[in-house]
């Protein structure tokens, strides 16, 4: 979330946005800023009677991640919290997989997902495993606020270590065996496929190898080693920062391509061809692999960015489809409320039922493959192929999100004003298509427009960087491209 300028000396106010707290390093994600946030959230944990039950800790790859995840470590060790910290970077998702394997009080992670480089953050899972909902959260920023003269107290890490309220944790062979529970891994692992994945200099890199290692299958990693600048791309598994990847793939020799966001919580996957197939697909087809290859009847829920082709699925295989706002601190309540098999959202973030109320992206690509898998064994020759019948029930999606990028200290002045000229002069058509009906975000970030014929655009202003992303899904790509360039007219005026 962007933080206003300083006024007056005082430090800024620490908002969580749709997916924790991200800032500048050095320039807001400090130190004392970071035991701010830990000092709430052992305050939580103190409120709740849960000091017993620990804190799970972990961290990605980022610069000084580590670092910062001890000073988040050592305000809890002040309360006589125990403290399971992570034995190197992990994704994400493994916190909330240790949370919800040892019974935590909740979970801490510093990343910032798939940010640029220049900045880290601070998430919350909750003691389900699930990204702390907005209650939490709440409280979180108001003791925040309360707090905000104090520095917190502190415990050394190595004085947790020694007196054993410091636990260090290897989750892989764990969760190893917790996949086991909901998937054949010794399937995929003599499926005789090549598959290149992209952990993008990431805490995934290396799981999705040594998960599927010892059979038939051969898995190709890129960019395993760490790198802080993240070769240069933002690490989010889209065009164009995998484009490397992609390049790889068209070259041949490969059936399938799976990518993982820098904290690995987020999936993505291309082609035989090397062509990406779209985070909107790859919600559509993980559905589809519920509902046709493991025969699942359960709620879906989506977020209000997500694909069209979600309703479509939910009335041919007659299950309840349920909306969120974006962020799965919305989508993962809802999915525990509604008993969800899955739920997505457009960014590449998936969760599952039968595994967790949370994004894991590995999982998720593992389950990509098994349903590629299963579609070989039905007579689909390539990835291609599969993804081609897949739209033949799904009906036709193009789709694409523009970033753009604003002055950061201008940033609230600019969605302020956006947000009433959205509403109050946005236009009756947009590339020539009758505008059938206008949503206000629940969450008063943005606006959705839906047009005759099913298509849309929504124009949104994000809650973790300093930029308004517009989204156009179509029934053709030339529509899609027309959408989307008329809705950055709405958000630049040129």
């Amino acid at each position: 979330m962007t933080a206003p300028e300083r006024t007056g000396g005082l430090m800024p106010p620490i908002a969580f946005g749709t997916d924790g707290w991200r800032a500048r390093i050095g320039e807001d994600f400090t130190y004392e800023n970071v035991r701010r946030c830990a000092e709430a959230v052992a305050q939580y944990v103190v409120d709740e009677g849960s000091i017993g039950r620990g804190v799970v800790v972990g961290y990605d790859r980022r610069f000084a991640s580590e670092q910062f995840a001890m000073a988040a470590a050592e305000v809890l060790l002040a309360h006589d919290i125990p403290v399971q910290f992570a034995h190197t970077a992990i994704p994400t998702q493994m916190v909330s997989y240790q949370v919800v394997e040892t019974g935590a009080a909740c979970g801490i992670v510093i990343t910032a997902s798939h940010n640029p480089w220049l900045d880290n953050g601070f998430k919350v899972k909750s003691s389900t495993g699930a990204a702390a909902g907005p209650d939490i959260l709440a409280s979180l920023e108001s003791t925040i606020r309360a707090r905000a003269s104090d520095r917190p107290a502190r415990r050394p890490f190595t004085d947790g270590e020694t007196s054993g309220l410091v636990e260090h944790f290897d989750p892989f062979e764990g969760y190893a065996r917790f996949l086991g529970r909901s998937l054949e891994l010794d399937r995929l692992r003599e499926a005789p496929l090549r598959v290149l994945v992209e952990p993008m200099w990431g805490s995934g890199a290396g799981w999705t190898s040594r998960l599927l290692s010892g059979g038939r299958i051969e898995v190709v990693e890129i960019h395993q080693e760490r790198n802080p600048y993240f070769g240069g791309v933002n690490p989010e598994p889209i065009r164009p920062h995998i484009d490397e990847a992609l390049s790889i793939l068209a070259g041949g020799g490969f059936d399938l391509g799976l990518l993982l966001d820098g904290d690995a919580d987020r999936a993505g996957a291309a082609d035989e061809q090397g062509i990406f197939i779209h985070q909107l697909q790859v919600m559509g087809l993980l559905m589809y692999y519920l509902l046709e290859h493991r025969g699942m009847r359960e709620p879906v829920v989506s977020t209000v960015n997500e694909t069209s082709m979600v309703r479509r699925l939910g009335q041919h295989y007659g299950v309840d489809v349920h909306e969120t706002p974006v962020g799965f601190k919305y989508v993962g309540p809802k999915m525990i409320e509604t008993g969800a098999m899955m739920g997505g959202e457009e960014s590449g973030g998936y969760g599952f039922g039968m595994h967790l109320p949370e994004r894991d992206g590995i999982y998720a690509n593992l389950l990509l493959l098994d349903l590629f898998v299963r579609e070989r064994e039905r007579g689909a020759a390539t990835v291609s192929e599969a993804v081609a019948r897949f739209h033949e029930i799904a009906g036709p999606s193009f789709y694409l999100r523009h970033d753009v990028h604003v002055d950061r200290a201008a940033y609230p002045q600019i969605k302020d004003r956006l947000l009433v000229e959205l509403l109050e002069s946005a236009p009756p058509t947009f590339a020539g298509h009758r505008v059938v009906r206008t949503d206000a975000l629940s969450t008063n970030d943005g606006f959705k427009f839906w047009l005759d014929g099913g298509s849309w655009l929504l124009i949104r202003f994000s809650g973790t960087e300093p930029l308004v992303r517009v989204y156009a899904e179509a029934s053709s790509a030339e529509l899609r491209d027309q959408l989307l360039r008329e809705g950055g007219v709405l958000v630049t005026g040129r």
